[in-house]
């Protein structure tokens, strides 16, 4: 099958106070992180080790043209309209920094493979386990039947 053209996407996130993102890095994807709007998010950043641990070095982070060094496991705080560009093998998480109010993240990067492109801290299931008690209405792109 032919490599679909378009490398980039766009994602709108509400993030209310209480929700967060875990742990977690892409091997191919790279992604701008921008604070639209409401309140501030923290973002913990981490290198990865080769095995998938946390490495206890460092982090360049990139934000809004500005390039500085960070201690592993620090929170870059993100103001509405600031952003931050996320690197393959760096590890992040976010939430919305309490008190602060809701967040609109948007997120333009790569397209993302979210069957072999995301590496969790903590192994997570994608989706949570459900029992179906009726017929879906809406179905998820991956649960098309296949075109013959």
């Amino acid at each position: 099958m032919d490599q679909y053209t378009k490398t980039y996407a766009e994602k709108l996130l509400l993030v209310k106070e209480g929700q967060m993102a875990p742990m977690h890095f892409h091997w191919n994807k790279m992604e701008d992180i921008i604070n639209r709007g409401g309140g501030n998010v923290l973002i913990t950043v981490y290198n990865s080790t080769e095995d998938g641990e946390f490495a206890n070095t460092d982090v360049t982070v990139n934000c809004d043209g500005r390039e500085f060094t960070v201690p592993a496991g620090t929170q870059v705080k993100l103001t509405p309209g600031e952003s931050i560009t996320i690197y393959p093998y760096m590890y992040h998480d976010f939430h919305v920094e309490e008190g602060s109010g809701d967040v609109l993240l948007g997120e333009v990067s790569m397209c993302n493979d979210d069957e072999h492109d995301n590496r969790f801290y903590e192994p997570i299931g994608r989706f949570p386990e459900i029992e179906e008690d009726e017929k879906p209405y809406r179905l998820l792109c991956n649960e098309y039947p296949k075109a013959e």
